[in-house]
């Protein structure tokens, strides 16, 4: 068994030290979990959830430019009512 020390900050935090990060199969903004068990503590890579998915997946389409559907709407409007207003 590998035993790594390491030190905690000021603000609590420590760094999970590389050995320990490949073992768990984690990079840098991956969520880990924290387990009190038996008086001790065991560190896991988090389970897959909603929140760690997001992002990961990139759209199809590139996101909709709504001020240019607004124009055309607006255009199309503006040419039926010219139309009626010729036809009346």
């Amino acid at each position: 068994m590998k035993e790594f020390v390491t030190t905690i900050t000021q603000r609590s935090q420590v760094t999970i030290p590389a050995e320990v990060r490949r073992v768990l199969g984690v990079k840098p903004r991956d969520k880990v979990a924290f387990t009190i068990e038996d008086g001790g503590v065991r560190l896991e890579s988090a389970p897959f959830s909603l929140e760690s998915a997001y992002g990961s997946v990139k759209s199809v389409e590139m996101p909709e430019d709504f001020a240019k559907i607004s124009r055309e709407v607006k255009d199309a409007k503006a040419e039926k009512t010219a139309q009626e207003l010729g036809e009346g």
